[in-house]
């Protein structure tokens, strides 16, 4: 920017990157010397959400206000294409320069490179910035100069890497003379596909930085030395819960990074897995970026004629946690009263929907994408393919998990089963019974029916989904 152009207000871009912290685009924008104007545009990528994400963005949003109102500024809201939008608060503002937090999903990165160029023609000048993962997807190369296929190279060509240091809030976020003008966030409705689900699912959320910051200090203190064990069982708070947090930017992957890194430092045996899960959602990305066809399609082309059946009848049984299979139900009917699940239920509930009921990772895929609160578009398809067996790093064709036995070992005391299946419980735990509050009237459920028998036989299902396996080994 030139001097005669320091007087022009500058514009950051708010996207996945709800925080003032660690916040490399707020930081350039800042360092800039001009006042600054964050803004949150709604395009057709946010509108294309699914229903819990959708919500959850929103109330992400509301919380970043806050913390702008707290210093002196404003979050602008404007609905529309991104490009327009920008266009027209530089024309409203004079502003000469849009500062943004870096993407790597093909939509978004579609989206991005269309607003670099016309901001460009217009002598706008648009600056991505890094921030949304620890490592950029290019950086990382094998000894023969290709990407990573396989996760444990890939983790051990980064865990040495010096991360960057977090960086504070800016001491001030220069307003502008005059705020253009806002659409209010309540017109944009956007948790209206979450009906009465909203009120179910809101008190086990941490919305905003500070609460992304809290549940990340109190993981390290109380929970991280245990966590190589304890985030197998899920009846217990065994696992730090920041995937909500982190895939709406509300704390950094370095800031998480930092604190486990000086737990490892301090003795603390779980830190270090901890570490790998965040290195997991890494090479997630990694994978996005060099083979985005991990989204929507088999990441293996040879699984491309795999006798997957449509959604079914079986598919939406699972998708209301009525399998009979405990495991299965419990895990879904978590996603529905808390937004979330707990991974091994993920592994669970992926493994049982692809291989015993022989249904398309899609259907589940999407359908958590419409439900989760910290869905992600990376590590959501990657884990599905995973447990489908179409995609990088997969399990092998014939681990079939048994849900039963998982359970048998996961969860001993059942407690998780009883937080989540209220049916046959003389006096249902408050969640259990909050599932049926929160799922939709059509699905026609009570407390008050019967468990289901098993829809489908563990061992027969099983068996269909081996034979299908061999014939497909054969047939290559």
């Amino acid at each position: 920017m030139s001097d005669t152009d320091k007087t022009a207000p500058v514009l950051w871009w708010v996207r996945r990157d709800l925080r003032l912290s660690d916040n490399a685009a707020l930081l350039a924008a800042c360092a800039t010397g001009a006042s600054v104007i964050p803004v949150f545009l709604c395009d057709d990528l946010i509108d294309g959400l699914g229903a819990a994400p959708k919500w959850r963005f929103g109330l992400g949003i509301a919380a970043l206000q806050t913390r702008l109102r707290a210093l002196g500024s404003e979050l602008i809201l404007r609905r529309g294409p991104a490009l327009e939008g920008l266009r027209a608060l530089c024309a409203e503002t004079g502003a000469q320069a849009v500062h943004w937090s870096r993407a790597y999903d093909p939509a978004q990165v579609a989206r991005d490179t269309e607003v670099k160029a016309g901001l460009k023609s217009d002598g706008i000048d648009g600056q991505s910035h890094g921030g949304h993962l620890l490592i950029e997807p290019w950086t990382v190369e094998t000894g023969t100069g290709g990407f990573y296929k396989v996760y444990t190279p890939f983790w051990k060509s980064v865990r040495t890497r010096e991360m960057h240091v977090p960086r504070p809030q800016p001491k001030a976020i220069p307003a502008p003379d005059q705020w253009p003008e806002s659409d209010s966030l309540a017109t944009w409705d956007l948790g209206a596909a979450m009906n009465r689900g909203a009120e179910v699912v809101a008190p086990h959320l941490a919305v905003g930085e500070e609460g992304a910051r809290d549940r990340l200090d109190r993981f390290i203190e109380d929970r991280v030395a245990a966590y190589g064990t304890a985030r197998d069982i899920p009846g217990i708070e065994g696992t730090s819960r920041l995937s909500e947090n982190l895939t709406y930017g509300e704390i950094s992957p370095a800031t998480c990074w930092q604190a486990g890194q000086r737990a490892l430092h301090d003795g603390k045996p779980g830190a270090e897995i901890f570490l790998k899960e965040l290195v997991w959602r890494e090479f997630a990305y990694h994978l996005v970026w060099h083979t985005p066809r991990l989204l929507d399609r088999n990441w293996r082309e040879d699984w491309d004629g795999f006798p997957w059946r449509d959604d079914n009848p079986e598919a939406e049984a699972w998708r209301q946690g009525r399998t009979g299979i405990r495991f299965v139900d419990a895990a879904m009917r978590e996603m529905y009263v808390t937004g979330t699940m707990h991974n091994r239920g993920r592994m669970i509930v992926a493994s049982y929907l692809t291989k015993h009921l022989m249904t398309h990772w899609r259907v589940g895929q999407l359908w958590f994408e419409d439900c989760l609160v910290d869905w992600d578009p990376a590590s959501n398809a990657m884990g599905w393919q995973w447990a489908a067996g179409s995609g990088p790093d997969a399990a092998p064709y014939f681990r079939v998990f048994n849900p039963d036995t998982q359970l048998d070992k996961f969860d001993r005391d059942q407690s998780y089963q009883r937080r989540f299946i209220a049916e046959g419980q003389g006096s249902p735990e408050p969640d259990a019974l909050s599932f049926f509050a929160a799922v939709p009237r059509s699905w026609g459920l009570s407390p008050n029916h019967p468990y289901p028998d098993p829809i489908v036989a563990l061992d027969a299902g099983r068996k269909r989904a081996l034979d299908a396996y061999q014939a497909r080994k054969d047939a290559a």
